[in-house]
């Protein structure tokens, strides 16, 4: 397989991007230091693109940001965590009105650094800005149903929710974007301030918007770091100052930040893990159908999604009907750059195909087949989609989230076979169930139900629409990720309590008349 090279068409073409600033304390400050290069693997003239570069920080730039944030929060007593609800509302439409701006750009930045095609690009963006509209009406919703007095037992109570503290917030690079906000925004919008720094790909997006994050917020809120975690990170949790981890990656990461914590068990954590998803394919599914969602849920950005499909089950009656139909698609599937809007692109680490080809060479060593005429193709950046079978548990590809296009087959008999292999499995985020019978699929939704967080029926697996809880059990999640969950995710229930005599019942009435407290209010946010 070839390494592809078009003519760049003028509008993606790009200019390297000297990001030399970063946010602190409400000041975009120069970078003066050591530089890190950003490249992409789409070749120009032969080579790697070079996109740009970016600040190599170093610890005491990292506690200046710890430092800002743990002052914005000031213990709770800070401008941003007791400032009204409306009014922190505010900041973020004027924050996301600004984003917006950045459309283009931004978009064009995904395409170039992690190779995602034009339409999931845009898609990232547009998504991540209706997921903040609708954090901003989420969030007036709770404080609607806060605006009032409770009474039992003789005892007014006045319950809203209120901060955490201060978050460290490390995104992936898969969604750089969009995973990103959906832990950055709730976090902010619920009063706690933040430092971010992030992933290793997907990291020069985050540039244009620094002005936007600077001009909408108070100073502290928001600091954003550029450079790598054992500098920045490692040195931040070791203060123990950090209230909130919130990391969307490797549990590898999540663990050895944990342990640098000296107060481990007053560490809220908010993580989105690995997961390991099967496709349990039933005797009597629609084949025609269950292999469109099958290729989605395999291969929607070459499987380098914690939602993809990683393992599909196939029932032993169909399962010869069902490789030789699913090969077949696979090999249809169209190979390009992303300004070309193909399904599949490159793969933007620049180790993934050799790691590929290694799970591809072991499988075969152990028993398995490619099935497919193109799989495991190569080219300097990209590993052409590989169909596995038979996969067995003496394969890496059985055990390891291989998280991008390699496909492992596994045919069963009894349905016991694909639950116990759950049961056992370290993770436990969803299952894509394909079939018909609901005597059958009954108890089976019953079980997996059990096993993992979202079962989807005769559909792949996936995060959306961003209202619905995501999580995942074992090693898959910590904490629930969605417009509603999220807020409580970043927040605590907190409550002023009175018991109900008339002179207290005098106070309460005076404080609300007076509105010197911006938590004891029963305003109604329109």
């Amino acid at each position: 397989m070839n390494t592809i090279t078009t003519q760049i068409p003028e509008e993606f073409q790009v200019q390297p991007l000297a990001c030399d600033e970063y946010l602190i304390n409400g000041k975009i400050k120069k970078w003066k230091g050591a530089t890190s290069e950003v490249y992409s693997v789409i070749p120009t003239e032969g080579q790697p693109t070079l996109l740009g570069t970016i600040p190599d920080m170093e610890t005491d730039t990292a506690l200046e940001a710890l430092e800002a944030a743990e002052k914005a929060f000031n213990r709770g007593q800070g401008l941003w965590p007791t400032m009204k609800v409306g009014e922190r509302l505010k900041c973020m439409e004027i924050f996301v009105e600004k984003m917006k701006t950045h459309r283009e750009e931004v978009v064009k930045l995904l395409m170039w650094e992690i190779c995602k095609n034009k339409s999931d690009s845009y898609k990232e963006f547009d998504r991540t800005v209706d997921y903040i509209y609708d954090t901003i009406d989420a969030y007036k919703n709770l404080d609607r149903k806060g605006a009032k007095f409770d009474m039992q037992g003789g005892v007014y109570a006045h319950i809203r929710r209120g901060p955490l503290g201060v978050v460290l917030c490390l995104g992936p690079y898969n969604y750089p974007l969009n995973e990103t906000f959906c832990l950055l925004i709730p976090a902010i919008i619920m009063g706690n301030t933040a430092i971010f720094k992030p992933a290793k790909h997907g990291v020069l997006l985050i540039a244009p918007l620094l002005k936007a994050f600077q001009e909408s917020f108070p100073p502290g809120v928001v600091n954003i770091l550029f450079g790598r975690g054992r500098k920045i990170a490692t040195p931040i949790m070791k203060t123990g100052a950090i209230d909130v981890l919130a990391l969307i990656g490797h549990s590898s990461s999540a663990v050895s930040l944990q342990d640098q914590h000296p107060n481990k068990n007053r560490l809220r954590l908010v993580l989105g893990l690995e997961a390991k998803n099967p496709g349990i394919i039933l005797p009597d599914a629609d084949l025609d159908h269950t292999i469109k969602e099958c290729i989605s849920g395999t291969l929607s950005y070459n499987g380098q999604r914690c939602t993809a499909l990683k393992v599909l089950y196939v029932h032993e009656s169909i399962v010869d009907e069902f490789n030789r139909r699913f090969s077949k698609a696979v090999d249809e599937l169209q190979y390009g750059m992303p300004w070309e809007d193909t399904f599949l692109t490159p793969l933007p680490e620049p180790s993934k195909p050799a790691y590929l080809q290694e799970l591809i060479k072991d499988a075969k060593a152990n028993g398995a087949k490619v099935l497919n005429k193109k799989g495991g193709q190569l080219s300097e950046n990209y590993s052409y989609p590989a169909v596995m079978y038979p996969v067995t548990e003496k394969m890496k590809l059985y055990h390891e989230e291989q998280f991008g296009p390699v496909i492992p087959i596994i045919s069963y008999k009894e349905i016991d076979e694909p639950l116990d292999a759950m049961a056992a499995s370290e993770y436990g985020q969803q299952v894509s169930l394909f079939g018909r019978d609901v005597t059958k699929l009954g108890p089976l939704v019953d079980t997996l139900a059990n096993l993992v967080c979202r079962v989807n029926l005769n559909s792949a697996c996936q995060r959306g629409p961003d209202v619905y809880p995501f999580t995942g059990r074992k090693n898959s999640a910590v904490s629930t990720l969605s417009v509603y969950d999220a807020l409580r995710s970043f927040s605590i229930r907190t409550f002023l309590a009175s018991k109900d005599t008339p002179y207290n019942k005098e106070i309460l009435e005076r404080l609300l008349r007076s509105e010197q407290s911006n938590f004891v209010s029963t305003d109604y946010l329109l």
